[in-house]
């Protein structure tokens, strides 16, 4: 996604095709990274490439697959805060609550630098993000929410996806959670707020409010795959 206010890369990585956010804006050499994933190195190779420095690494949730490219690029710059909800930093340093040891491939990261809680903004990068908590997936995710752009932009990681929603099966999961959180804090922005989701294509809210099988007007019930 590049419009002339934002640059916004994204970098699948695998196994899971999870999705990794860089945002810049224009004439600065700052930017965010939004849940570094398990290809970290593709992720150095592009901040690099477009001789940018991370001013923030923004985690929405602590699964292995969302942060276990947090060492890495701390090694690479040891001075960028790792920023994550209250509820979920334990994540970051526990493989078992991160479900990255039932993979046998455990992730732990450095702790959290900043702790943010619901209803609170952070700045970072020349950006002003609104904080809301919508577990359900896991059970501190949160969500970080550009209200400045026009059209408003929601870094979700796994709560809406398009034509989906994040699981609920896992532990501290709750369908009930996270159907109220979306509808509560996503489908009352404005319809074109972009969705850029951790798996998958992005979305609007429009779109999901109106066709999303689990959450949307023609909503059954059950959770979904990713």
């Amino acid at each position: 996604m590049t419009q002339a206010d934002v640059s916004i890369a994204t970098v699948v990585s695998r196994p899971f095709a999870e999705n990794t956010f860089i945002a810049h804006l224009p004439g600065r050499t700052d930017c965010v990274i939004v849940d570094p994933g398990m290809e970290p190195q593709r992720i150095v190779n592009y901040v690099q490439q477009q001789g940018l420095t991370p001013a923030a690494l923004l985690i929405t949730h602590g699964h292995g697959d969302h942060i276990a490219g947090i060492g890495p690029l701390r090694s690479v710059w040891p001075e960028c805060p790792i920023v994550i909800g209250r509820h979920e930093a334990n994540k970051l340093i526990d493989p078992v609550a991160n479900l990255s040891a039932d993979l046998g491939v455990p992730v732990t990261t450095p702790p959290a630098d900043v702790l943010l809680d619901h209803g609170q903004t952070y700045e970072a990068a020349g950006f002003t993000f609104d904080i809301r908590a919508i577990p359900g997936h896991s059970s501190g995710h949160i969500v970080f929410i550009w209200r400045e752009h026009n059209p408003p932009i929601v870094f979700g990681g796994d709560v809406l996806f398009a034509g989906s929603i994040g699981r609920t099966d896992f532990p501290g999961g709750s369908f009930k959670q996270l159907a109220a959180g979306i509808h509560e804090h996503l489908f009352t922005l404005p319809a074109d707020t972009v969705v850029l989701s951790g798996h998958g294509p992005a979305t609007t809210v429009g779109a999901e409010k109106e066709n999303n099988p689990f959450v949307g007007k023609r909503a059954g019930r059950g959770a979904s795959e990713e």
